[in-house]
Formats: C-alpha cells, sequence, structure tokens
C-alpha cells in the first residue's frame, strides 16, 4: 500500500473517483433517498405507489410493452441477421447500412415521422381509408409496439450478426459429416452457441423499451407508462415534494438494474462459448425464394429510412398552422429555422460538442486506469461508471435536479447541467471504446518508453494516447451522434432559452406543427449524419472496430 500512495496514478484514481462519486453515485443516492419520504411527513412514494392502482398499472404496462417489443424486435432482427450472415441476395448491400441508418435516427424524429404518416391526420392513413382500409388508431399499444420495434430490432439484428459471423462453420460441418441434417445442425449446434447473444440483445432492447419517452410520450395516447408517468410527476411537482417523481425513476432504475444482473448471470453461466473460427460462405439465393426473402428485407429497409423520407418531405411541404398541405412546397420552414429561430441550432451544437470532449476526454483517462494501471481504487471505478447503464434519462434528470438546485453547487438553470446529464448518459460509450483498444496495445511498448527515462504520465501522453486516437475519434463520433439526439434528460433540466432541437422539436409537436418540426428535424438528422460520412468516408474511420 506504501508503494501505491507513492503513485501518481494512485491519486487520479482518488481524483477521479471522488468526481464521479459527486456528479454520478450521489445523484442516485438523491433519488433513492427521496423516495423514501420527503419533507413535513410527506411519507414513503413506495405506500404511494402501493396504494394507487395508476402507478401499479404503469409498472404493468411498462413490462408488457417492454415484452411485447423485445419479442417483436427479435422476430425481426434474427432472421434478418442469419439472412445477411448466410445468404447472398439482392439487395444485400443496402441491408448492410441498415442498422447505421436506424440507430443514429432521433426516437423524437421517428415518433414524428410514424404520426406524419399514420396519426389521425396522417398522409398514409388518408391513403388507406379512401382505399377501404382502416387501421388501428397509432396512439397507443399499435403505435408504441410497431414504432419501437422498427428501431430496437436493430439491436437484435447487430448482435446476432456478430455471433453467427464469429461462429465457426467447421463444428456444424462435423455435425453434419456425423449423419445430422443441415436444419438438425444448426439447431443443435450454432443455435447454442449464438443464444447467450440473442438473450443480450433481449435484454438490452428491453431495458431501451423500459426507459423510453419520446416514443412513449409523444404515441402512448392514454395508456399508463412508467417513463411518462415519471415525467409528468417530475414537472408537476415541486421541489419542496419530490416523493413520487424519485419513486417512480427508483422503479425504473431498478427493473433495468434487474435485467443487467439477469443478463450478467446468463452470460457468467458459460455454457456455451462462441467459437472464433472460419464462417461459413455466404450461398446465393435464386429463385422465387430469393425474391421473396429479398422483397421482405426490402420492406424492412423502407421502413427503417421511412423517419429520414418523411422528415425531409414535412421540412419542404407547405402548412398553415397545424394543417399540411401535401404536395405544394415551400422553404419558409427551414429559412425559419436557420434565421429566424437558430437558437436551438446553437445551443444542441455547443451543449453536445462540450459533452463529447469531455466524455471521451474522461473515457481516455478512465480507461487507462482501469486497464493499465489497476490499483485498490480502480475496481470502484470499473463499478460506478457502468451505473449509467441503468439510468433512464429521466431519472437521470431528477437525479440532477435533486442534487444541484440549491446548496454548495447550484447548477439548474444553467447549461452547465444539461451538459453534465449528456456526459453522464453517454460516459460508458466512450469508456468501452477506451477500454477495448486499450487491450490490444502491447504493453511492452510502454514498458519500452519507460525504461528510456521517459516518465510514466509522458509516456501516457506520447505513446500510448496517440495508438488510442482512432478508437476514440470512433467513440467521439458515436457520442455525438447520441447525445445531440438526448431528449429524455435534457427535457427535464432544461430551462428557458436553452432548449435543444430535440426538444425543441417535440414542444412543436405538442402544437401539432408538423412542418416546422420537420424542418428542425431534418437540421438535426444532418447535424448527425455529416459526421458520419466525414469519419467514414474521408477519415476511414469504422465507427464499430473498436466494441468489445
Amino acid at each position: 500500500m506504501r508503494q501505491e500512495l507513492r503513485s501518481v496514478w494512485f491519486w487520479i484514481s482518488l481524483a477521479v473517483l471522488a468526481l464521479l462519486c459527486v456528479f454520478l453515485v450521489y445523484p442516485v443516492a438523491r433519488i433513492f433517498l427521496a423516495s423514501i419520504g420527503g419533507p413535513a411527513g410527506a411519507g414513503s412514494g413506495w405506500s404511494i405507489i402501493a396504494s394507487d392502482i395508476r402507478y401499479q398499472r404503469a409498472i404493468a404496462n411498462t413490462l408488457l410493452l417492454g415484452g411485447a417489443v423485445t419479442t417483436v424486435s427479435l422476430a425481426i432482427g434474427v432472421p434478418l441477421a442469419y439472412l445477411t450472415a448466410r445468404h447472398d441476395y439482392p439487395g444485400k448491400s443496402v441491408v448492410s447500412i441498415l442498422p447505421l441508418v436506424t440507430l443514429v435516427t432521433p426516437e423524437v424524429i421517428v415518433a414524428q415521422t410514424w404520426l406524419m404518416m399514420l396519426g389521425n391526420n396522417g398522409l398514409l392513413r388518408r391513403w388507406l381509408l379512401e382505399a377501404g382500409l382502416e387501421l388501428p388508431s397509432f396512439y397507443g399499444w399499435f403505435g408504441l409496439v410497431t414504432s419501437m420495434s422498427f428501431i430496437y430490432y436493430a439491436y437484435a439484428y447487430i448482435g446476432t450478426l456478430a455471433a453467427i459471423r464469429g461462429f465457426d462453420a467447421q463444428l456444424e460441418e462435423a455435425a453434419r459429416s456425423l449423419g445430422a441434417s443441415p436444419l438438425r445442425a444448426r439447431l443443435q449446434v450454432m443455435v447454442p452457441v449464438v443464444l447467450p447473444a440473442i438473450l443480450a440483445s433481449a435484454l438490452l432492447v428491453f431495458t431501451l423499451v423500459v426507459g423510453n419517452f419520446a416514443l412513449s410520450m409523444i404515441l402512448g395516447g392514454g395508456i399508463d407508462l412508467l417513463s411518462v408517468k415519471t415525467y409528468q410527476a417530475a414537472v408537476s411537482e415541486t421541489s419542496s415534494n419530490p416523493v413520487l417523481q424519485s419513486t417512480l425513476a427508483s422503479v425504473s432504475i431498478s427493473i433495468v438494474m434487474s435485467m443487467l444482473f439477469l443478463q450478467r448471470w446468463i452470460v457468467s453461466r458459460g455454457r456455451f462459448e462462441v467459437v472464433q473460427g472460419r464462417g461459413a460462405a455466404p450461398t446465393r439465393l435464386r429463385g422465387p425464394g430469393a425474391l421473396a426473402l429479398a422483397s421482405a428485407a426490402g420492406i424492412v429497409v423502407a421502413i427503417s429510412l421511412l423517419p429520414i423520407a418523411s422528415v425531409v418531405a414535412g421540412a419542404f411541404t407547405l402548412s398553415r398552422g397545424p394543417v399540411m398541405r401535401w404536395g405544394q412546397w415551400t422553404t419558409a420552414n427551414l429559412e425559419r429555422v436557420l434565421s429566424r429561430s437558430p437558437e436551438p441550432l446553437w445551443n444542441t451544437l455547443s451543449y453536445a460538442g462540450a459533452a463529447t470532449a469531455i466524455a471521451i476526454l474522461l473515457s481516455a483517462i478512465i480507461g487507462y486506469l482501469v486497464v493499465r494501471r489497476r490499483n485498490p481504487v480502480t475496481p470502484l471505478i470499473d463499478y460506478v461508471t457502468a451505473l449509467p447503464l441503468a439510468l433512464s434519462g429521466t431519472a437521470l434528470g431528477i437525479g440532477l435536479i435533486h442534487a444541484f438546485n440549491v446548496g454548495w453547487l447550484p447548477l439548474t438553470g444553467t447549461a452547465a447541467i444539461i451538459v453534465l446529464a449528456y456526459v453522464i448518459r453517454r460516459l460508458p460509450f466512450g469508456l468501452r471504446s477506451a477500454s477495448s483498444t486499450l487491450y490490444n496495445i502491447p504493453r511492452s511498448i510502454e514498458e519500452a518508453s519507460i525504461s528510456l527515462g521517459v516518465p510514466p504520465g509522458r509516456t501516457f501522453l506520447r505513446v500510448v494516447l496517440p495508438l488510442m486516437v482512432p478508437a476514440l475519434a470512433a467513440a467521439a463520433v458515436l457520442t455525438w451522434t447520441t447525445t445531440v439526439a438526448e431528449l429524455s434528460a435534457s427535457i427535464i433540466v432544461y430551462s428557458g432559452g436553452r432548449e435543444t432541437i430535440p426538444i425543441q422539436v417535440f414542444k412543436l409537436i405538442e402544437g401539432g406543427l408538423m412542418a416546422q418540426a420537420s424542418a428542425y428535424g431534418l437540421v438535426l438528422v444532418a447535424v448527425i449524419l455529416v459526421p458520419i460520412v466525414v469519419a467514414t468516408r474521408v477519415f476511414r474511420i469504422d465507427l464499430f472496430s473498436s466494441r468489445a
């Protein structure tokens, strides 16, 4: 221990842990403490939930929605992943970009798109009615399950695709050589190996549904959902009585943490292991079956691209208040966004830029400490930095408001609390990238530099950090794309005049001003896609290469 005290990295670790405790652990602790009881004998929030059927129904509906969306997402994503990994078919190159397009499309834009197409006055709904086909209302279960499934199936697709491509096809060939049919070989050899990846994807989808705010709020209709009830409690209660909002946030955190523990338990069982080896060569599908499969994949692609296409059309469509005049084009909507009301754009760029820079800097330092400079403090840092994975944006926003509303560090009402929410929400993205790339950097390079008399700190800056740049650059792009689309946390902590584009779109949708919302949405999509195109096409950065 005496040797640890002489190491500068030990003291840096303590400083990092203290920083995490103040800005991450403390707000979460305030949520749970506030749920126990408020001032002046307000009582326990848990007793309020136990006695009010509305909140019990919200919890049950959230769990039911999570199960339904997870099931549909797997039903779409897993077959599509198998089709892409094992077969060649017309249009396969288009399907390969599907996950990227789906995952970078902001959920508030997705909700807006579905309303423009299938809302009560949606364009597609009117066409179908004229053709004699009446769909269920898109407000409620139908809209929630449909919209969420066509976002979150991409996670099932990516996870399953990676597992199938990493599976050693020689195992399947060995089973067939022993007399097993092709179908039986897949079911008894490949499926057990790929199953952990499918289950991990399923649990990820479930947790995302539980914490979803934008789609739940806009498309939920009269359905009681946990994220909606939490937001309503946060905006309606005063800070002097935070019991109910804190309890609802605690329930959300507890559900997500339970899912994460379940995921860890499944993985730790180690019943099956993905065997890396020679993947199976894709076989070419021909005939009517190939055409049918290609058509099915094309329909999924078309639905996934619908948000961007609809936003582009809506941004240039003439409107009079909430009435969209389809077929009549104008540039007035974009002119209003870029010239007369550009504040949300500048706020988005400045807040997301600051948060991305801070998150990547912290990721590089924390990743290096956890992987290369382990000491008695780094295991605690490792556990604490995983905490944001259990926090929905709404819960995080409530915790930050409770922690920094008044007192020694009043951040409420400032831009700093928005940036802080962004950093906490997206820190695991950069940290995962930084940690995974460090495992691939030989220790001998660093040891050689130190043996030549270069101090450890300077070695990190001049030797290790440059080798981490490609992974950190990829992490920065991914952090940026998810940060600029953040809504659930920022809508809790923002103050007047500090609206970001997602907040502005949300407010315009609530007001029925779809054309203006589309204009802001188009700008937001451009802000997201331009860095991705520059990173992948100009700098040749593989955005997924550093993922563990």
